[in-house]
């Protein structure tokens, strides 16, 4: 395999094999490749006689994923053959994998292109906030002001950096803020809120704060991100896909009214 990439795989050393940096690409595209074939292939067993089969959905972190597990509820009630695959990043990642054909679905949070993918937004929306300690000064105030966040040191995931709503805001770029580090999950921003690092740039629900020492206190006025659920124009669709876009737009339809 070495001869016919002409790259060197693996590194050699007595018993040891380890992969280079070549090798890891490979092992990441090989990875892909076969878990788009194994999908092609459940897709043509899945539209066999009753429905059944898996469906994959690429989702950022928000409250809104109540709304598609609602909808994933609901089918698995009238057919409970089929399964749910969720893939949890940034809207980057989420993405790289609709693209790639790897999800069937992806849900992103606020501003996305969305040129190359058919989608509709969710009767939800989030709210943009800072976690805080409690014994934080602002801690104390029902909600956070642009003029607060001046030499305040944040910790913004490198997606919200991006973000042209929170750019838009503040009223100049939000990256001339005090930005101390940066992440792609809240999970160990939390920790560092904890720690007194910083506080944690994120929107509303995805943090139980009960009982963690920190509390999440929105931006005023209010920053709302839409939800966007989508997936690649001309998809062809197994029919468990299907039959979880037809049930999403139910649960939405009821919500609405």
């Amino acid at each position: 395999l070495e001869d016919e990439l002409g790259k060197k795989l693996f590194e050699r050393g007595g018993r040891r094999l380890e992969l280079t940096e070549a090798g890891e690409f490979l092992r990441r595209h090989a990875q892909e490749i076969v878990e788009l074939a194994d999908r092609t292939q459940a897709a043509f067993r899945a539209n066999e006689g009753s429905l059944w089969g898996d469906v994959y959905i690429g989702c950022g972190e928000t409250e809104g994923m109540r709304v598609l597990i609602r909808a994933m509820k609901a089918l698995i009630g009238t057919h409970p053959n089929i399964r749910f695959h969720l893939y949890s990043g940034n809207d980057e990642d989420v993405a790289e994998r609709l693209d790639k054909g790897l999800v069937d679905f992806g849900l992103f949070v606020g501003c996305t292109d969305l040129e190359k993918y058919d989608h509709f937004r969710l009767p939800v929306t989030d709210v943009w906030g800072l976690i805080l300690r409690e014994d934080h000064p602002l801690a104390q105030k029902d909600a956070v002001l642009r003029e607060d966040l001046r030499g305040l040191p944040l910790l913004c995931s490198r997606q919200s950096l991006e973000r042209e709503e929170l750019s838009g805001w503040l009223g100049y770029d939000f990256r001339n803020l005090n930005i101390v580090s940066t992440h792609n999950l809240i999970g160990n921003a939390v920790l560092m809120v904890q720690e007194g690092l910083g506080c944690a740039v994120t929107i509303d629900g995805l943090v139980n704060t009960r009982g963690t020492g920190v509390v999440f206190r929105p931006f005023e006025p209010r920053i709302r991100a839409d939800l966007i659920f989508a997936w690649k124009k001309c998809s062809a669709f197994s029919e468990p896909a299907k039959a979880f876009l037809h049930s999403l737009q139910t649960i939405i339809e009821e919500t609405e009214s």
